[in-house]
């Protein structure tokens, strides 16, 4: 649904922001890669395998900015995301038994079961289609005017 989603702009739809402060559907997606690889499925690997290792900080703003993910190719992002994806289900498939009741003391969140940060890999995949709705909403309220979208009812977070 994110990929399906994501393509279902142009280019420069999906480089559009509403804000400065907001992330274009590009951003979200290539956030998206980065998430996959270098948080949640190398965290979950870290809680299953080594628990008490400490993780490797990551910075998803910064890493917004400092990797372009706003000047990257759309479909290239697409394919690279699902590509991620297909490793991570692999990944995932190939754990027989895990111990999803292991733990990882979170600085911030402190006890964070195995169990815990799947839950939160699929509540963040949700989180950023929400996300990319929002978007696609704008984008027809941007391109529709004056036309009003009153009629399709409020957007509500």
């Amino acid at each position: 649904m994110l990929r399906a989603a994501a393509l279902s702009v142009s280019l420069e739809d999906s480089r559009w922001k509403p804000t400065n402060a907001d992330w274009s559907i590009l951003e979200i997606l290539n956030h998206l890669i980065d998430e996959e690889a270098e948080d949640f499925r190398a965290r979950l690997d870290s809680i299953l395998h080594n628990p008490a290792k400490p993780w490797a900080p990551i910075d998803p703003p910064r890493w917004a900015v400092e990797r372009r993910y706003n000047e990257r190719d759309l479909l290239e992002s697409a394919d690279r995301f699902l590509a991620e994806r297909v490793e991570s289900v692999r990944w995932l498939r190939m754990h027989i038994n895990p111990r999803w009741d292991s733990v990882h003391q979170h600085p911030t969140l402190g006890p964070l079961s195995a169990a815990d940060l799947l839950a939160s890999w699929c509540a963040h995949d949700a989180l950023h289609l929400r996300q990319i709705a929002r978007r696609l909403y704008q984008l027809t309220q941007r391109d529709g005017a004056p036309a009003s979208t009153a009629y399709a009812g409020p957007w509500s977070p």
